[in-house]
């Protein structure tokens, strides 16, 4: 990749969705950078409970001695530093960013809790309604993705944009809960923008190298469930 500046680093899981974030802005703007990996089934280090006390969570940015928390917000760092290097992120146009990130909110806040609640449900019951919000949350963005991609390959039309980050990060772990529920929820038949767009996204040259492979993602998972149902216990 090409130069950058100022010791630029990830602090980050490489099981974490929020961490491929800007691990894939910086590839897109071919900004180098140093990837230091955290364990957080292990436990938490000095290093990130130091440089993001307050959320304690991965991943964590640095550049010019400074340390930036949240995937979101490092997302919009990275494109305003390296504004000059294309492509942009965020859109340009004030009311195509501004839905942008009111999608990438409902992706983080509504959509995703739904998403892990697959995993971590105890009852059969409970595994089905957090399967239900998840394809519910698929429909609408499948619907959104006609509306702001206007026939190009991406939400961010002709180059991976914002929200195609945002949301891309969650597709392995999409095919992982698909293979522990023997479902699809990205599929031709049902969802058939976001199957072709997630294809695009998967295999684009800023993606395809960061991205877990399924199969051990799924083991990671199991040890996932395994610890949440283990604090659900502790506190019964």
């Amino acid at each position: 990749m090409g130069d950058s500046s100022n010791n630029v680093k990830v602090l980050g899981s490489w099981a974490s969705p929020f961490v491929l974030r800007p691990r894939i802005a910086l590839h897109l703007k071919s900004v180098n950078y140093e990837y230091i990996e955290e364990n957080l089934l292990e436990g938490k280090s000095e290093l990130l409970l130091k440089s993001n006390p307050v959320y304690k969570k991965v991943p964590v940015f640095f550049h010019c001695d400074n340390s930036i928390p949240e995937s979101l917000i490092i997302l919009q760092y990275i494109d305003e530093v390296w504004s000059s290097a294309a492509p942009s992120i965020l859109p340009s146009d004030p009311y195509e960013r501004a839905v942008s990130r009111f999608w990438a909110a409902y992706v983080d806040d509504k959509w995703f809790p739904a998403l892990k609640a697959t995993l971590a449900a105890e009852t059969e019951d409970a595994k089905k309604a957090a399967l239900a919000q998840v394809e519910e949350g698929l429909a609408l963005l499948e619907e959104e993705y006609g509306k702001l991609s206007k026939g190009k390959p991406f939400f961010g039309g002709d180059q991976i944009g914002y929200l195609d980050i945002v949301f891309g990060c969650f597709l392995v772990w999409i095919q992982v809960i698909e293979k522990f529920n023997e479902v699809k929820l990205i599929a031709e038949d049902k969802t058939p923008g976001l199957f072709q767009w997630a294809d695009r996204f998967c295999s684009h040259v800023a993606v395809k190298d960061v991205l877990p492979d399924v199969d051990e993602l799924a083991q990671w998972g199991l040890k996932l469930r395994a610890k949440i149902l283990k604090a659900k216990a502790t506190l019964k």
